[in-house]
């Protein structure tokens, strides 16, 4: 059986931490994921998915995950069940990360979210590296410029 999903989105609010009663660091947030096609108005419709981050994982997304932040987020889906005050069975949906890649630079200030760069990029658990060496444009070609001839079309 696999269970895995991988989702890239903004943060709708700031990361909340809590500890269990034995100590663990368990971190939640919501990403917003837009949807790869557009309704029959022509806007893009939204999903907004709960994540749930454990351990020390979990401090680090708390440390430096903000409203408004891209994320990339690699795990598992689960859907919990229980009572609502009501009496009536209630479902939550959730992704609980295996691994937090921070896709936003890391700014001091208001815009802690906007612009893209290739600078701040951090990894909290391992997803497959920074992203910051993919070939086009990185870091590791700054050095390098560019021209119209480089293109291949």
């Amino acid at each position: 059986m696999l269970n895995k999903i991988i989702l890239i989105g903004r943060l709708t609010r700031d990361p909340e931490l809590r500890f269990t009663p034995n100590g663990r660091a368990v971190c939640s947030f919501t990403l917003a994921v837009d949807r790869n096609f557009t309704s029959q108005d022509g806007s893009r419709e939204t999903d907004f998915i709960n994540i749930v981050v454990w351990g020390k994982q979990a401090e680090t997304c708390s440390q430096y995950l903000a409203k408004g932040r891209l994320a990339a987020v690699d795990g598992r889906l689960q859907i919990r069940t229980f009572d609502g005050n009501d009496g009536q069975r209630k479902y939550m949906t959730e992704v609980v990360a295996d691994n937090v890649q921070f896709l936003s630079p890391r700014e001091s200030g208001n815009n802690a979210g906007a612009g893209y760069g290739n600078s701040g990029y951090g990894n909290a658990g391992g997803f497959g590296g920074s992203g910051m060496d993919s070939g086009f444009g990185g870091p590791a070609d700054d050095n390098m410029p560019m021209t119209s001839d480089d293109l291949p079309f």
